[in-house]
C-alpha cells in the first residue's frame, strides 16, 4: 500500500516564508517517507497512513510562528501500490507528452 499526500505548511504572516517552509521540509527527514517539494507544497509518499500523519505533524510543529496554516490532501490507495511519479506518468501517457509547459 502507498499513501500519497500533498502538504503545505506555512506561517500566517507577511514576507518570505522560505525559511519556515524549509524547517517543515527538514522535519520530514526523521521519518520513513519520500518527498518532493514544488512551488505550491510538498508531495509525500509513505507506506501507511500512520507514518504519513506522524511526518505531517512534525512538519507542522517545525514552523515556529504565532499562527500556522497546514493544508493536507491524502490519497490512501488501500489495494494498489502506486507511486506519485506513476500517477504523473499516466497523465503524460494520455497527453502524449510531458505534463508541463515551457514558459516563455
Amino acid at each position: 500500500m502507498t499513501v500519497i499526500a500533498m502538504l503545505s505548511v506555512a506561517p500566517v504572516r507577511e514576507g518570505s516564508m522560505a525559511g519556515d517552509v524549509a524547517d517543515a521540509v527538514a522535519a520530514l527527514e526523521g521519518f520513513d517517507v519520500s518527498y518532493e517539494t514544488n512551488p505550491m507544497g510538498t508531495v509525500i509518499e509513505a507506506e501507511d497512513i500512520d507514518t504519513l500523519l506522524a511526518a505531517v505533524a512534525a512538519a507542522h510543529k517545525a514552523v515556529d510562528a504565532d499562527r500556522v496554516s497546514t493544508f493536507l490532501k491524502v490519497d490512501d490507495k488501500r489495494t494498489v501500490d502506486q507511486r506519485a511519479r506513476e500517477k504523473v506518468e499516466d497523465v503524460e501517457a494520455e497527453l502524449g507528452r510531458e505534463a508541463r509547459s515551457d514558459p516563455a
